[in-house]
């Protein structure tokens, strides 16, 4: 995944962003179903300030309104990335379930295979960038970050299936998506913002506060319902 500020550039791209119709539109979010392993946003720890506080500067950016922000609730780290009702492909539906069911059936017994699971343990997480989307997220130390691919491994194992980009998944937390892309005019005014949204939000947050993975389901990207506590 290219975390640029040259992937958000008009002159970079020959059509809209990828997922606007599909995922989302200028305004509102659209019906998306399905699962997922998410860390929600700890937003009553003291480091969840500084993440709400990052937003909202990305907010107040002039162009801000070329993207569309998820609600502060929403806000999470994807540990595993679950089924998708518009993606269902070999290595990322498991070969368990029909591939043309329902999503719904398929988190349920998606949730079984949870039955007696144990996570990996525990784990921190640290800012590595801000992008005009979010956080760019890695594991604090070096052992964090191998807790966080084990959980991926273990996730995997319960699930059955493994996604092409299993080994190389960028770790991240989503503020917005992109409904427009940035003009020449906004790009240096976005990079120097930027920078200066991360050096605050490292400053405030050198740990990022997350709450333990759970196995939620989804309508769309505006809630992710926790059905499955897994540590």
């Amino acid at each position: 995944m290219d975390w640029s500020i040259e992937a958000f550039a008009e002159r970079a791209h020959k059509g809209p962003p990828p997922r606007l119709g599909q995922r989302y539109e200028t305004g509102r979010f659209l019906p998306d179903p399905g699962n997922t392993v998410v860390c929600h946003l700890d937003r009553a720890a003291p480091g969840a300030g500084a993440v709400l506080a990052a937003r909202e500067a990305m907010q107040d950016l002039p162009g801000a309104d070329r993207f569309l922000f998820t609600p502060v609730e929403s806000l999470h780290m994807t540990v595993f990335e679950g089924v998708l009702d518009n993606r269902r492909v070999a290595d990322a539906w498991p070969a368990w379930m029909d591939r043309d069911a329902s999503v719904g059936a398929v988190t349920e017994e998606m949730r079984t295979r949870l039955d007696g699971f144990e996570g990996p343990g525990r784990f921190d997480v640290r800012v590595v960038s801000v992008r005009p989307t979010g956080l760019v997220l890695e594991g604090a130390t070096e052992a964090d970050e191998a807790m966080m691919r084990s959980w991926r491994e273990a996730l995997s194992s319960a699930f059955g299936y493994r996604q092409a980009e299993h080994d190389g998944y960028a770790f991240h937390m989503t503020f917005a998506y992109p409904v427009a892309w940035l003009s020449d005019d906004l790009l240096p005014i976005w990079e120097e913002g930027l920078a200066r949204i991360e050096a605050e939000l490292k400053r405030a947050a050198p740990v990022l506060p997350l709450h333990p993975p759970a196995f939620c389901r989804f309508a769309d990207m505006t809630h992710f319902e926790e059905l499955v506590p897994l540590a």
